[in-house]
């Protein structure tokens, strides 16, 4: 185990999240505000300690590297999350060190599960600090690799692979490092052109940015304590779009930018997305109009939020779905379950596993009547190895045991049921709005101390994939 290349990589992302920190401290400048000691504070042990380890494992010895690269991106999380939370302790906006660390990885995974309960009257600069982390989290893998593949060999594709599966399957360009930039630079783009819009309806420029943060992201921390629900009809639409763009395999847009209209029409994958939000958003808003008696606009608009918001996993929200029919409560519960593209930001189990899930089980009818039949399972036209197949049927037979699992676990700490299968599995689906006491209307901070410890991994655990924390634990993984 090449210890040495952990902390040598570790220190050098500490480093780096350290540089975010002194944008914060910038922003309590302009707005005049006593919370820049605080920032000041972080800034120094972080980027202190991020810098001594960098410095004093220089002589690391560079290589391959497999076994390390899953130990670098599930710890990455965990020392930036614990760095994290250091602004909101110093500051005293969350002084419990398990809240604070809670709403720090919850920021990172981009889940948007929150403990404060009046968001508006956090200082500017914790406002952009929550909103960083989405930022930062949101294309995370794209980030690792630009900033360690230079210090890897092979293994930097590993690494790659192991925090996302599917966000290579569509390369941009031969070399894994130019098509992380290619998809950074399209997240980049994304961003500017929704701050842009937002501000064309009189949104200001920080809560502008902060929104658009938390949209591209799949985040959902807001500025505002109703979160979306105060804005105008045009933003609210603008957000829909743009988590529509954010649910979408990035690969896409740079196939559109380069005109290769091939590429971009025969990913079935978008398209059942595209399906699944227009089929589900039209039955909402039926159920609104006839159910919950809001007018067309009104019921369209709602229903096509909170579906989008939820299938994106980005836990924006315009109304309290917790307060709707409870036919409406189950469709938002399973819409936790679905996600949006791989290659996307969003968090979930992601359409294209469905898909695979899907075509095993017919495959294996028409294997009943034609045994001797080779009937091979393709997608976009190109036929899925059974070894996808196998990892993909493993991923969704142990994410239904962890959820059960965890469940079980949250409602030992004391909440009812429903709220605990709804905490869950927003934090596995990475969501956060969930059910019950945890619903849109409400937040994650009277629930017990242990049980904000649980769903931390499991936000942990859903944001990088399952498999890629959880080798880590493996006796067999630590033999080799």
């Amino acid at each position: 185990m090449n210890k040495k290349a952990i902390i040598h990589i570790l220190g050098l992302i500490l480093v780096f999240e350290s540089a975010f920190m002194l944008l914060c401290i910038i922003v309590s400048i302009l707005y005049n505000e006593h919370d820049i000691r605080a920032f000041g504070y972080s800034f120094i042990i972080t980027f202190f300690t991020g810098g001594i380890c960098w410095l004093c494992t220089r002589d690391f010895e560079r290589g391959k590297m497999k076994r390390e690269s899953f130990i670098i991106v599930t710890l990455v999380w965990v020392i930036m999350s614990l760095f994290g939370s250091l602004p909101y302790v110093f500051s005293g906006t969350i002084p419990s060190f398990t809240n604070a660390f809670f709403e720090t990885i919850s920021g990172f995974t981009t889940t948007g599960a929150s403990v404060v309960s009046d968001i508006e009257a956090l200082p500017h600069c914790i406002l952009f600090w929550r909103s960083i982390t989405h930022l930062i989290g949101g294309m995370g893998i794209i980030v690792l690799a630009i900033a360690i593949l230079p210090y890897f060999g092979f293994g930097g594709m590993q690494l790659f692979s192991a925090e996302s599966a599917g966000v290579v399957n569509d390369k941009l360009h031969p070399q894994i490092q130019k098509t992380a930039s290619s998809l950074w630079r399209i997240y980049m783009l994304l961003i500017v052109l929704e701050t842009v819009f937002l501000m064309l309806g009189n949104m200001p420029l920080f809560d502008a940015l902060c929104h658009s943060f938390g949209t591209l992201a799949s985040g959902g921390f807001s500025t505002k304590n109703d979160s979306i629900a105060g804005y105008s009809p045009y933003i609210q639409y603008v957000i829909i779009v743009f988590m529509f763009f954010a649910g979408t395999n990035f690969a896409l847009f740079y196939f559109i930018w380069k005109k290769k209209w091939d590429r971009f029409k025969r990913n079935r994958e978008f398209r059942i997305y595209g399906g699944i939000v227009l089929l589900v958003s039209v039955c909402v808003s039926l159920a609104l109009m006839f159910v919950e008696h809001y007018n067309i606009e009104e019921a369209f608009r709602a229903g096509t939020f909170q579906v989008v918001s939820i299938l994106t996993s980005t836990g924006f929200a315009t109304a309290d779905y917790g307060a709707w029919h409870p036919y409406l409560n189950f469709v938002m519960f399973l819409l936790m379950f679905g996600g949006a593209c791989v290659g996307s930001t969003s968090g979930g189990v992601k359409i294209f596993r469905h898909i695979i899930l899907i075509k095993s089980i017919r495959t294996e009818f028409k294997r009943m009547t034609h045994a001797s039949a080779v009937i091979p399972i393709k997608i976009n036209s190109r036929s899925v190895s059974s070894e996808v197949v196998y990892k993909v049927l493993a991923f969704l037979v142990l994410y239904i045991i962890i959820f059960a699992v965890g469940s079980l676990a949250i409602t030992i700490t004391g909440l009812d049921i429903e709220s605990s299968m709804g905490a869950v599995a927003t934090s596995m689906g990475g969501i956060g709005p969930g059910l019950g006491l945890v619903g849109p209307a409400n937040n994650f901070s009277a629930i017990p101390d242990a049980a904000k410890w649980i769903l931390s991994f499991l936000m942990l655990l859903g944001r990088l994939e399952l498999f890629s924390v959880l080798i880590i634990f493996s006796p067999h993984f630590w033999r080799g």
